[in-house]
Protein backbone atom coordinates (compact mmCIF):
# COMPACT_ATOMS: atom_id res chain seq x y z
CA UNK A 1 0.00 0.00 0.00
CA UNK A 2 1.01 3.93 -0.42
CA UNK A 3 2.30 6.10 1.98
CA UNK A 4 -1.29 7.99 1.65
CA UNK A 5 -3.35 5.12 1.53
CA UNK A 6 -1.77 3.86 4.96
CA UNK A 7 -2.32 7.46 6.56
CA UNK A 8 -5.71 7.16 5.88
CA UNK A 9 -5.85 3.50 6.99
CA UNK A 10 -4.51 4.23 10.18
CA UNK A 11 -6.16 7.92 10.85
CA UNK A 12 -9.59 5.45 10.78
CA UNK A 13 -8.09 2.81 11.90
CA UNK A 14 -10.73 2.58 15.13
CA UNK A 15 -13.93 3.01 12.93
CA UNK A 16 -12.60 0.36 10.03
CA UNK A 17 -11.55 -2.14 12.62
CA UNK A 18 -14.79 -2.17 13.86
CA UNK A 19 -16.26 -2.04 10.35
CA UNK A 20 -14.52 -4.88 9.92
CA UNK A 21 -15.58 -6.80 12.72
CA UNK A 22 -19.05 -6.12 12.55
CA UNK A 23 -19.41 -7.09 8.48
CA UNK A 24 -18.01 -10.41 9.56
CA UNK A 25 -20.47 -11.36 11.48
CA UNK A 26 -23.04 -9.33 9.69
CA UNK A 27 -24.07 -10.02 6.93
CA UNK A 28 -21.10 -12.59 6.04
CA UNK A 29 -20.74 -14.93 9.21
CA UNK A 30 -24.58 -14.78 9.27
CA UNK A 31 -24.61 -15.71 5.42
CA UNK A 32 -22.59 -18.62 5.94
CA UNK A 33 -24.21 -20.31 8.82
CA UNK A 34 -27.44 -20.29 6.56
CA UNK A 35 -25.84 -21.30 3.60
CA UNK A 36 -24.07 -24.44 5.45
CA UNK A 37 -27.36 -25.77 6.89
CA UNK A 38 -29.05 -25.29 3.70
CA UNK A 39 -26.67 -27.45 1.91
CA UNK A 40 -26.71 -29.77 4.84
CA UNK A 41 -30.19 -29.78 4.03
CA UNK A 42 -29.29 -32.13 2.07
CA UNK A 43 -29.05 -35.24 4.90
CA UNK A 44 -33.02 -35.28 4.47
CA UNK A 45 -32.75 -35.97 0.95
CA UNK A 46 -32.68 -34.37 -2.97
CA UNK A 47 -36.15 -33.30 -2.47
CA UNK A 48 -35.68 -30.90 0.50
CA UNK A 49 -32.53 -29.46 -0.58
CA UNK A 50 -34.45 -28.70 -3.80
CA UNK A 51 -37.54 -27.14 -2.35
CA UNK A 52 -34.54 -24.17 -0.61
CA UNK A 53 -32.47 -24.02 -3.43
CA UNK A 54 -36.32 -23.13 -5.19
CA UNK A 55 -36.68 -20.61 -2.13
CA UNK A 56 -33.84 -18.90 -2.54
CA UNK A 57 -33.97 -18.20 -6.16
CA UNK A 58 -37.48 -17.25 -5.78
CA UNK A 59 -36.40 -13.70 -5.48
CA UNK A 60 -35.90 -13.89 -9.46
CA UNK A 61 -34.35 -11.23 -11.26
CA UNK A 62 -33.63 -9.27 -7.62
CA UNK A 63 -31.48 -12.18 -6.33
CA UNK A 64 -28.25 -11.11 -7.53
CA UNK A 65 -28.80 -7.46 -6.55
CA UNK A 66 -29.37 -9.35 -2.96
CA UNK A 67 -26.02 -11.13 -3.76
CA UNK A 68 -23.89 -8.57 -4.47
CA UNK A 69 -25.71 -5.83 -1.70
CA UNK A 70 -25.61 -8.59 0.62
CA UNK A 71 -22.67 -11.72 0.35
CA UNK A 72 -19.88 -10.18 -2.32
CA UNK A 73 -19.46 -6.35 -1.48
CA UNK A 74 -19.12 -7.20 2.52
CA UNK A 75 -17.38 -10.28 1.78
CA UNK A 76 -15.00 -8.08 -0.03
CA UNK A 77 -14.96 -5.29 2.38
CA UNK A 78 -14.15 -7.63 5.00
CA UNK A 79 -11.39 -9.66 2.84
CA UNK A 80 -9.65 -6.36 1.68
CA UNK A 81 -9.25 -4.89 5.33
CA UNK A 82 -8.53 -8.25 6.67
CA UNK A 83 -5.32 -8.18 3.76
CA UNK A 84 -4.24 -4.66 5.36
CA UNK A 85 -4.77 -6.01 8.83
CA UNK A 86 -2.29 -9.05 8.23
CA UNK A 87 0.31 -6.65 6.61
CA UNK A 88 0.30 -3.92 9.24
CA UNK A 89 -0.24 -6.14 12.35
CA UNK A 90 2.32 -8.67 13.88
CA UNK A 91 1.83 -11.74 15.90
CA UNK A 92 4.74 -12.52 19.01
CA UNK A 93 3.42 -16.30 19.27
CA UNK A 94 7.28 -17.07 18.70
CA UNK A 95 8.26 -15.07 21.48
CA UNK A 96 5.14 -16.23 23.76
CA UNK A 97 3.63 -19.41 22.62
CA UNK A 98 -0.01 -18.99 24.49
CA UNK A 99 -3.04 -20.17 22.34
CA UNK A 100 -4.39 -16.66 22.34
CA UNK A 101 -1.51 -16.18 20.07
CA UNK A 102 -1.55 -18.92 17.90
CA UNK A 103 -5.07 -18.31 17.07
CA UNK A 104 -4.07 -14.38 16.58
CA UNK A 105 -1.90 -15.98 14.00
CA UNK A 106 -4.17 -18.72 12.93
CA UNK A 107 -7.07 -16.06 12.42
CA UNK A 108 -5.14 -14.69 9.55
CA UNK A 109 -4.07 -17.68 7.86
CA UNK A 110 -7.49 -18.94 7.85
CA UNK A 111 -9.00 -15.82 6.30
CA UNK A 112 -6.57 -16.35 3.60
CA UNK A 113 -7.57 -19.80 3.07
CA UNK A 114 -11.20 -18.72 3.22
CA UNK A 115 -10.59 -16.21 1.06
CA UNK A 116 -9.14 -18.46 -1.60
CA UNK A 117 -11.17 -21.29 -1.23
CA UNK A 118 -14.64 -18.65 -1.74
CA UNK A 119 -13.14 -17.94 -4.49
CA UNK A 120 -12.81 -21.20 -6.05
CA UNK A 121 -16.30 -21.97 -4.41
CA UNK A 122 -17.45 -19.47 -6.78
CA UNK A 123 -15.34 -20.38 -10.06
CA UNK A 124 -16.49 -23.91 -9.21
CA UNK A 125 -20.37 -23.46 -8.69
CA UNK A 126 -21.38 -20.42 -9.83
CA UNK A 127 -22.42 -19.30 -13.06
CA UNK A 128 -24.52 -16.60 -14.03
CA UNK A 129 -22.32 -13.67 -13.46
CA UNK A 130 -19.54 -14.66 -15.63
CA UNK A 131 -21.05 -14.03 -18.69
CA UNK A 132 -21.27 -16.36 -22.09
CA UNK A 133 -17.49 -16.00 -23.33
CA UNK A 134 -16.52 -16.72 -19.79
CA UNK A 135 -18.47 -19.71 -19.29
CA UNK A 136 -17.50 -21.37 -22.91
CA UNK A 137 -14.01 -20.42 -23.67
CA UNK A 138 -12.63 -20.51 -19.53
CA UNK A 139 -15.19 -21.74 -17.49
CA UNK A 140 -16.61 -25.02 -18.87
CA UNK A 141 -13.44 -25.93 -20.67
CA UNK A 142 -11.71 -26.38 -16.91
CA UNK A 143 -14.86 -28.21 -15.64
CA UNK A 144 -16.21 -25.50 -13.66
CA UNK A 145 -19.89 -23.27 -12.88
CA UNK A 146 -21.56 -27.13 -13.55
CA UNK A 147 -24.56 -26.11 -10.58
CA UNK A 148 -27.87 -25.74 -11.69
CA UNK A 149 -30.74 -24.51 -8.85
CA UNK A 150 -33.02 -26.49 -10.99
CA UNK A 151 -31.51 -29.67 -10.36
CA UNK A 152 -29.23 -28.85 -7.42
CA UNK A 153 -28.34 -31.77 -5.88
CA UNK A 154 -28.17 -34.23 -8.86
CA UNK A 155 -25.68 -31.65 -10.38
CA UNK A 156 -23.70 -30.73 -7.41
CA UNK A 157 -23.32 -34.44 -6.63
CA UNK A 158 -21.74 -34.48 -10.68
CA UNK A 159 -19.41 -31.41 -9.74
CA UNK A 160 -18.11 -32.71 -6.54
CA UNK A 161 -17.19 -36.38 -8.40
CA UNK A 162 -14.64 -34.70 -10.88
CA UNK A 163 -10.97 -35.02 -10.41
CA UNK A 164 -11.33 -38.35 -9.49
CA UNK A 165 -14.11 -37.88 -6.83
CA UNK A 166 -11.61 -37.37 -3.93
CA UNK A 167 -9.95 -33.56 -4.75
CA UNK A 168 -13.33 -31.36 -4.80
CA UNK A 169 -14.65 -33.13 -0.95
CA UNK A 170 -10.99 -32.58 0.67
CA UNK A 171 -10.43 -29.38 -0.69
CA UNK A 172 -14.23 -28.26 -0.22
CA UNK A 173 -13.47 -29.85 3.59
CA UNK A 174 -10.35 -28.01 4.35
CA UNK A 175 -11.87 -24.50 2.80
CA UNK A 176 -15.29 -25.38 5.32
CA UNK A 177 -12.51 -25.84 8.16
CA UNK A 178 -10.96 -22.64 7.76
CA UNK A 179 -14.39 -20.65 7.85
CA UNK A 180 -15.84 -21.93 10.51
CA UNK A 181 -12.62 -21.34 12.68
CA UNK A 182 -12.64 -18.04 11.28
CA UNK A 183 -15.29 -17.74 11.94
CA UNK A 184 -16.02 -18.76 15.08
CA UNK A 185 -12.70 -17.60 16.38
CA UNK A 186 -13.69 -13.91 15.09
CA UNK A 187 -17.07 -13.71 16.83
CA UNK A 188 -14.87 -14.29 19.97
CA UNK A 189 -12.21 -11.86 18.62
CA UNK A 190 -15.27 -9.11 17.95
CA UNK A 191 -16.57 -9.23 21.84
CA UNK A 192 -13.09 -8.08 22.58
CA UNK A 193 -13.16 -5.10 20.04
CA UNK A 194 -16.60 -4.09 20.86
CA UNK A 195 -16.55 -4.37 24.98
CA UNK A 196 -19.10 -6.94 25.21
CA UNK A 197 -16.52 -9.51 26.85
CA UNK A 198 -13.59 -7.82 29.05
CA UNK A 199 -12.64 -9.74 32.37
CA UNK A 200 -11.00 -13.07 32.28
CA UNK A 201 -13.97 -15.14 33.39
CA UNK A 202 -16.78 -13.78 30.67
CA UNK A 203 -13.43 -14.46 28.11
CA UNK A 204 -13.02 -17.76 29.05
CA UNK A 205 -16.92 -18.29 29.10
CA UNK A 206 -16.71 -16.73 25.35
CA UNK A 207 -13.86 -18.92 24.35
CA UNK A 208 -16.15 -22.54 25.27
CA UNK A 209 -18.54 -20.89 23.71
CA UNK A 210 -17.16 -20.18 20.79
CA UNK A 211 -15.74 -23.28 20.50
CA UNK A 212 -18.94 -24.64 20.89
CA UNK A 213 -20.22 -23.53 18.13
CA UNK A 214 -17.89 -23.60 15.99
CA UNK A 215 -17.85 -27.10 16.41
CA UNK A 216 -20.90 -27.50 16.00
CA UNK A 217 -21.12 -25.64 12.44
CA UNK A 218 -18.14 -27.78 10.98
CA UNK A 219 -19.99 -30.98 12.10
CA UNK A 220 -23.29 -29.15 9.85
CA UNK A 221 -20.74 -28.11 7.27
CA UNK A 222 -18.68 -31.46 6.65
CA UNK A 223 -22.26 -33.37 6.68
CA UNK A 224 -23.23 -31.86 3.11
CA UNK A 225 -20.08 -33.58 2.00
CA UNK A 226 -21.23 -37.06 3.46
CA UNK A 227 -24.57 -36.49 1.89
CA UNK A 228 -22.95 -35.70 -1.08
CA UNK A 229 -21.27 -38.69 -1.72
CA UNK A 230 -23.88 -40.70 -0.92
CA UNK A 231 -26.22 -39.06 -3.21
CA UNK A 232 -27.83 -41.26 -6.03
CA UNK A 233 -27.58 -39.15 -8.76
CA UNK A 234 -30.31 -40.58 -11.36
CA UNK A 235 -32.59 -41.07 -8.36
CA UNK A 236 -32.15 -37.59 -7.48
CA UNK A 237 -32.53 -36.20 -10.54
CA UNK A 238 -35.91 -37.47 -10.99
CA UNK A 239 -37.00 -36.04 -8.06
CA UNK A 240 -35.66 -32.90 -9.05
CA UNK A 241 -37.27 -32.95 -12.02
CA UNK A 242 -40.88 -33.87 -10.93
CA UNK A 243 -40.54 -30.77 -8.18
CA UNK A 244 -39.72 -28.64 -11.15
CA UNK A 245 -42.51 -29.36 -13.36
CA UNK A 246 -45.29 -29.66 -10.79
CA UNK A 247 -44.30 -26.09 -9.29
CA UNK A 248 -43.97 -24.62 -12.71
CA UNK A 249 -47.16 -26.08 -13.19
CA UNK A 250 -49.09 -24.76 -10.29
CA UNK A 251 -47.26 -21.23 -10.75
CA UNK A 252 -45.10 -21.07 -7.71
CA UNK A 253 -42.04 -21.52 -9.77
CA UNK A 254 -41.33 -19.18 -12.89
CA UNK A 255 -39.84 -21.38 -15.97
CA UNK A 256 -36.21 -21.63 -16.10
CA UNK A 257 -35.35 -20.32 -19.66
CA UNK A 258 -31.95 -22.08 -19.24
CA UNK A 259 -33.39 -25.19 -18.62
CA UNK A 260 -34.19 -27.00 -21.94
CA UNK A 261 -37.66 -28.10 -23.17
CA UNK A 262 -35.99 -31.45 -24.53
CA UNK A 263 -34.01 -32.48 -21.27
CA UNK A 264 -35.45 -35.89 -20.49
CA UNK A 265 -36.67 -37.11 -16.53
CA UNK A 266 -34.34 -39.52 -15.49
CA UNK A 267 -36.38 -42.68 -14.21
CA UNK A 268 -35.63 -44.97 -11.61
CA UNK A 269 -34.11 -47.51 -13.68
CA UNK A 270 -31.33 -45.64 -14.71
CA UNK A 271 -32.28 -44.21 -18.07
CA UNK A 272 -31.60 -40.41 -18.61
CA UNK A 273 -28.22 -39.94 -16.19
CA UNK A 274 -27.57 -37.11 -13.89
CA UNK A 275 -24.77 -36.35 -16.63
CA UNK A 276 -26.78 -35.15 -18.73
CA UNK A 277 -26.86 -31.95 -16.95
CA UNK A 278 -22.93 -31.57 -16.89
CA UNK A 279 -23.26 -31.88 -21.01
CA UNK A 280 -25.56 -28.79 -21.29
CA UNK A 281 -23.22 -25.91 -21.58
CA UNK A 282 -26.25 -23.62 -22.77
CA UNK A 283 -27.89 -22.46 -19.37
CA UNK A 284 -26.03 -21.88 -16.18
CA UNK A 285 -28.29 -21.44 -13.26
CA UNK A 286 -28.28 -18.63 -11.49
CA UNK A 287 -26.41 -18.75 -8.10
CA UNK A 288 -24.42 -21.99 -5.93
CA UNK A 289 -25.61 -24.39 -3.40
Amino acid sequence: MSDSSLSFFTKHEFLIRRLHSLSGLIPVGAYMVVHLLVNASLLNGAGTFQKNVNQIHALGKILPLVEWMFIFLPLIFHAAIGVWIIRTGRSNHDNYRYVANWRYTLQRWTGVIAVVFIFFHVFHLHGWFHGQWWLSNVAEPWGMAQFRPYNAASTLAIAMGALGGFVWPVFYALGVTACVFHLANGVWTLGITWGIWISPESQKLATYICAGGGVLLLFVGLSALVAVKQLDIDEARDIEDRIYHAQVSSGELQPNPHKRADEPVAESDGEGSGADVAEDSSGQGEGHP
